[in-house]
């Protein structure tokens, strides 16, 4: 039987280019990686902060029995004591799209935190469904 054995092959030298001695580790990568993950949590805790937890909480109570024109939406709104609220208000109809549209302001009473408010909303055609679209501070 023969033996066979290996050996690192013998390249000359200058002409493969410099041969890299030892393992280096990838520090360009990895400080991308950081400074990605670092902006990610930044733009994310801005987002938050501007679009996430809102104090003008608002709650459906109800809808009146629609009619070809209009339709009445009875709502509550949660706000911070005393200030209004701005709120889109649609109505939709049995299929989903949208009928009509209305953007009303409701303030609260003294130093109240909720309001209760009923507004009608034009329709195009006849509504099944009124909701909240969003409520914000009043300007």
């Amino acid at each position: 039987m023969s033996e066979t054995r290996t050996t690192a092959p013998a390249f000359p030298p200058g002409r493969y280019g410099r041969r890299r001695s030892g393992r280096r580790r990838p520090v360009l990568p990895i400080l991308v990686l950081v400074l990605v993950v670092g902006a990610s949590l930044l733009l994310s805790v801005r987002l938050f902060q501007q679009f996430g937890q809102t104090d003008y909480e608002p709650q459906i109570v109800g809808w009146s029995e629609p009619s070809d024109a209009v339709m009445t939406i009875e709502f509550k709104v949660r706000v911070p004591a005393g200030r209004a609220a701005e709120c889109i208000l649609r109505a939709r109809d049995y299929d989903g799209f949208e009928v009509g549209r209305r953007t009303v302001v409701v303030r609260a009473e003294g130093d109240g935190r909720s309001i209760d408010a009923k507004e009608s909303v034009p329709t195009k055609s006849r509504a099944s469904v009124g909701d909240i679209v969003r409520c914000q501070p009043a300007d």
